[in-house]
């Protein structure tokens, strides 16, 4: 039997106290990037695929595949207009990301985050706060506001991954 593959253990970073509002959003979306995979550090891939509680289909990897599409969404194909697809959302199966998170691919999944980290930072590195894109559904948008959301996004999901973490084994973090 081979070793299962289990989540990095990751340091959660500090964001700065000061700086201009540029430093302050990519510092403190960088916090809770960090804080999400704090959340998943130690498990294995059958860890990260437990749900919740029926009938819910929430899990860690779960959160890690839609957070992945989110970033994705928001910062390349949105704001930079790259012409990128979903990693896993897709038009007959909204909640892929959560219904389809299997322990095998959990790895691949972890890393596929971390990359699109990379790629969305390098997308926004460019842009200024003020830089805007139009949204077919709310018009025009602000790079700002891309953080902000983000920023909440995370806050909204790190609250979930605190509770499937401490579901799972206990582990209530910082």
């Amino acid at each position: 039997m081979t070793d299962q593959w289990t989540a990095p253990l990751v340091t959660l970073v500090d964001e700065p106290q000061l700086g201009d509002e540029l430093t302050m959003l990519a510092g403190r979306l960088e916090r809770n990037r960090t804080n999400l995979l704090q959340r998943c550090g130690g498990l294995t891939g059958e860890q990260l695929a437990q749900r919740s509680v029926p009938p819910s289909n929430l899990s860690l990897l779960g959160l890690i595949r839609h957070i992945s599409d989110a970033e994705r969404a928001w910062f390349r194909t949105r704001f930079a207009g790259e012409s990128v697809s979903w990693i896993y959302k897709r038009d007959d199966t909204p909640d892929a990301s959560f219904d389809e998170a299997d322990p095998a691919a959990a790895e691949a999944d972890y890393n596929a985050l971390v990359a699109e980290w990379e790629a969305c930072r390098k997308a926004a590195a460019t842009g200024s706060l003020d830089d805007t894109f139009v949204h077919v559904r709310f018009g025009e948008m602000s790079l700002r506001w891309v953080y902000g959301h983000m920023i909440e996004e995370y806050a909204r999901h790190c609250g979930h991954a605190d509770f499937l973490r401490e579901r799972i084994d206990g582990y209530t973090g910082d």
